[in-house]
């Protein structure tokens, strides 16, 4: 036997489609790979969407419809590192304005209740930082925000 990797799969009701559709029209290096179908005599229509497979950001996903049974939480997030404030803002925009809800410390949620956290790099460097005031400070400015706004963070470590 050899393991070739990991996939992560996340459990829909019905929207499997339509949420890779909205991840690969917001991400960059998103692409759906392949799709199968309920047969007849299945717990959905036959011809009904049962899975979508794709990649983010070079990752493989498989999106499963199957039940409300099991809804998305918090506990499990994805992580999107941005180098700039409009990186942060467009992708915050889409999945919030999309019908998501923001939360806090940049952690939001698309309105599929998968949750995200956008994540500027320069939070990590100062969160990070080897002056132990900076990164309380930063920390402390970030407990503020529900989106991260990097020259609010670069003011507050001033």
């Amino acid at each position: 036997m050899s393991i070739s990797g990991i996939t992560t799969c996340l459990w829909f009701d019905q929207e499997a489609a339509e949420a890779t559709e909205f991840y690969v029209s917001t991400f960059p290096d998103t692409r759906i790979t392949s799709t199968s179908y309920y047969p007849t005599d299945a717990q959905h229509s036959a011809g009904t969407v049962l899975t979508v497979e794709f990649e983010l950001f070079g990752q493989p996903f498989l999106a499963l419809n199957a039940s409300p049974q099991f809804p998305h939480s918090p506990a499990v997030s994805f992580q999107i590192f941005c180098d700039t404030q409009e990186e942060v803002d467009r992708l915050w925009n889409a999945i919030v304005g999309g019908g998501g809800q923001e939360s806090r410390c940049g952690w939001c949620s698309d309105r599929f209740g998968i949750s995200w956290q956008i994540i500027p790099r320069r939070l990590g460097e100062l969160l990070s930082s080897s002056e132990p005031d900076v990164a309380r400070r930063a920390t402390e400015s970030m407990m503020t925000m529900a989106k991260i706004d990097i020259a609010t963070l670069e003011a507050a470590v001033s």
